[in-house]
């Protein structure tokens, strides 16, 4: 099922946390869906914008931590990451994505395609000076960029989220680029990246939703979905 058009996407955002850049449109089957999903977003962003920036800070830290430490994913040389460059209040840090690099992993991160919402450009990380404002502010590698189907030779997919729950349905920030990429990402390990108490119990979603397949918070390290 194709994702319905972005509820809201701000033509020129200011602000990183604003910018419906992650998840699909609001909307399900009627208005119900598109209040659910709206009111949750909301909710979540306000919590996000309240947190405090040392808090914040020393949450990116333990990320790394966790990214470096785990078995799980399996991360090591010449494995390739698709990652995000954190934007705004986002959890992480670029310095999740030079220890990438520095375990040998290469990493791709994505690029916001011009016009209506589609799937996700892809540009390898190079460290943070190769990166420069892009479309909605959000961070990229200048150059030239990959095609959606980069994603096909990934491993892992470090994903930006707004919520998680238990089953795996993640709550991203409207405008469907995510959901409109993942399913290239055959075989690759899905990996939401949330704030601890960004793990809810359920979130609405609807069958264009694209599920992940594990989680990464700061305190509780990679695991694996359903919790």
């Amino acid at each position: 099922m194709t994702p319905p058009e972005p509820d809201r996407v701000d033509p020129d955002p200011v602000d990183p946390d604003r910018v419906d850049r992650a998840d699909v449109n609001s909307g399900g089957a009627g208005e119900s869906g598109v209040d659910a999903k709206s009111a949750m977003r909301r909710e979540l962003r306000s919590a996000r914008a309240a947190r405090d920036a040392d808090a914040r800070a020393a949450d990116a830290e333990r990320l790394v931590g966790h990214l470096l430490g785990d078995q799980l994913l399996g991360l090591g040389p010449d494995v390739l990451v698709a990652a995000y460059v954190p934007a705004g209040t986002e959890p992480g840090s670029v310095e999740m994505l030079d220890a990438l690099r520095r375990r040998g992993a290469r990493v791709i991160v994505p690029v916001i395609p011009p016009g209506e919402p589609a799937p996700l450009l892809w540009a390898e990380y190079r460290g943070p000076d190769s990166l420069m404002p892009s479309r909605f502010g959000i961070p990229a590698p200048a150059g030239p960029a990959r095609t959606p189907d980069a994603l096909t030779d990934a491993q892992v997919v470090l994903i930006p989220a707004l919520g998680v729950d238990r089953t795996g349905v993640r709550l991203g920030r409207g405008a469907g680029y995510y959901d409109r990429s993942l399913h290239a990402a055959t075989g690759a390990v899905l990996v939401a990246v949330v704030y601890d108490d960004e793990i809810l119990d359920a979130l609405p979603h609807d069958d264009y939703d694209h599920p992940v397949t594990h989680v990464l918070t700061p305190s509780g390290g990679v695991r694996q979905l359903p919790l």
